[in-house]
């Protein structure tokens, strides 16, 4: 079965976008398919825009850049009013509506609004929003199971920083569930 994912994921700097693409990418390594994953930054890191594209592929890659994107996470207004238009129809969009102030207007694509701040806010920790997005994500394409994306975090939060991975693991199981 071939379930290829070309994502992009857009918000501001300090989001934690550019994690959430390295997540995606090394779990679907874990996952045994091709992987890349590039990222870009606006004029200023934290506060400007930033986004990555990530590939998981049964495929080889060919090239990093994602024009038209089969997925789509948007944490700000900006970022959702830049890319919505690249989606390929029947794709998916996934918004952070707790931050976005206005709805998806395409009609030929999946769209889906998670209030993912508001959601991490409530559980404690309002920075793991994007972790929230990103287990909706896993679960709304199958491009690998929820377990290997747990995995993957396991490897990628660093050993000082361990009490978070509990945190940030619920916050995936929650935007999974969502």
């Amino acid at each position: 079965m071939n379930n290829s994912q070309e994502m992009i994921m857009a918000g501001f700097g300090g989001q934690g976008i550019m994690f959430a693409g390295r997540l995606m990418a090394y779990a679907g390594m874990l996952a045994g398919k091709e992987v890349s994953w590039l990222p870009s930054y606006g004029p200023e890191m934290r506060g400007g825009t930033a986004n990555c594209h990530v590939i998981v592929s049964d495929q080889q890659v060919g090239s990093p850049i994602v024009n038209n994107p089969t997925a789509l996470i948007a944490m700000n207004r900006p970022s959702l009013d830049k890319f919505e238009s690249t989606v390929l129809p029947g794709g998916l969009l996934i918004i952070d509506s707790s931050l976005i102030n206005r709805s998806i207007e395409r009609k030929d694509i999946r769209a889906i609004e998670v209030p993912a701040t508001q959601l991490a806010v409530d559980m404690g920790e309002g920075k793991l929003a994007n972790m929230v997005l990103i287990g909706k994500l896993v679960k709304e394409t199958e491009v690998f199971p929820l377990e290997v994306l747990v995995q993957a975090m396991n490897k990628a939060v660093s050993a000082r920083n361990k009490d978070l991975l509990d945190m940030n693991v619920k916050a995936l199981e929650l935007g999974y569930n969502y």
